[in-house]
């Protein structure tokens, strides 16, 4: 992005606009050795929008998934819900406004008002946010609704960089739009299935409809697995239509979700609801070359 230029010092509002972005850069990072590998073999531009993005998804997860929990525990005491409001209001402000007081938010707001992410991908995401805090079993249809929000649309805010400033056909933006759609789907369910004991024991939540620990099996994981096979290979069909870093990056995360789901389905089920499922720094690095080389996983 422009305003984020380091070739010459910056001053006034190009200075505040970088400091916005190292400051989501650090989110990113912090967080996630999965993403922050895939995202750093993406170009400048789209590396900076991706960091902006994954740091406002990530901050607002945070605030129903304990940290704001246990601030309020170590204080007077407040809702997390009424922080999440005002980090959606500030998010829509930001967008109007072009400024935000928070960083992050602001840096989010950069991207979002560069590569065109409306409030109609945006309100979604701050809906599942909001179910974290309100629901902690699902059926189908709040499922659906969840993943959505939760994972779909961020896929779809990547994908809105990936293809500013390109021409595609109608018939390519619709198999674009499905794929970020299923990666999204994808990461999030495995996320869900390698945490199932976490998610149950220190949240009280159930994501999957009509699966409980007491009665998780190798049938019930098989499906789960299966499910999430075939949002890989319905996402791995719109790669091809990515300009060339977006491609090895996205290929990168969809390598190494995968390899996090090949685990899982050798995992009994009865460890599955014991321990969390990750791959280490290694097989990642490996993986990662693999994807920058073209190889199949």
């Amino acid at each position: 992005m422009e305003n984020l230029d380091t070739t010459k010092i910056p001053t006034g509002l190009a200075l505040y606009n970088r400091a916005a972005h190292r400051a989501s850069k650090e989110v990113i990072y912090s967080y996630s050795t999965s993403f922050g590998m895939a995202t750093r073999v993406l170009n400048k531009d789209l590396r900076d929008h991706v960091e902006n993005i994954y740091a406002l998804v990530r901050v607002a997860d945070e605030i129903v998934d304990g940290c704001a929990a246990q601030a309020s525990a170590e204080s007077d005491g407040f809702d997390p819900g009424v922080l999440l409001t005002e980090f959606e209001n500030e998010t829509y402000l930001a967008l109007t406004r072009g400024f935000s007081t928070n960083l992050v938010i602001h840096a989010f707001a950069l991207t979002a008002r560069k590569v065109g992410i409306k409030k109609d991908i945006i309100e979604p995401f701050f809906f599942s946010m909001r179910q974290d805090l309100t629901e902690t079993i699902h059926d189908q249809k709040s499922f659906r609704v969840y993943v959505y929000g939760s994972a779909e649309v961020v896929g779809l805010m990547c994908l809105a960089a990936f293809v500013h400033g390109r021409d595609y056909t109608e018939e390519q933006k619709l198999l674009l739009v499905k794929g970020a759609r299923a990666l999204g789907a994808a990461f999030q369910k495995v996320n869900f299935l390698r945490d199932l004991a976490s998610d149950f024991d220190k949240l009280g939540r159930s994501y999957f409809p009509d699966v409980a620990i007491k009665t998780f099996d190798e049938e019930t994981k098989d499906r789960l697995v299966r499910d999430i096979e075939n949002d890989l290979q319905i996402s791995a069909l719109s790669l091809p239509l990515l300009e060339s870093s977006a491609r090895k990056a996205v290929t990168a995360a969809q390598f190494l979700f995968q390899e996090l789901n090949n685990k899982i389905s050798k995992t009994p089920a009865e460890e599955l609801i014991q321990a969390r499922i990750s791959v280490n720094n290694l097989r990642k690095l490996f993986v990662l070359a693999k994807a920058l080389l073209g190889v199949k996983p």
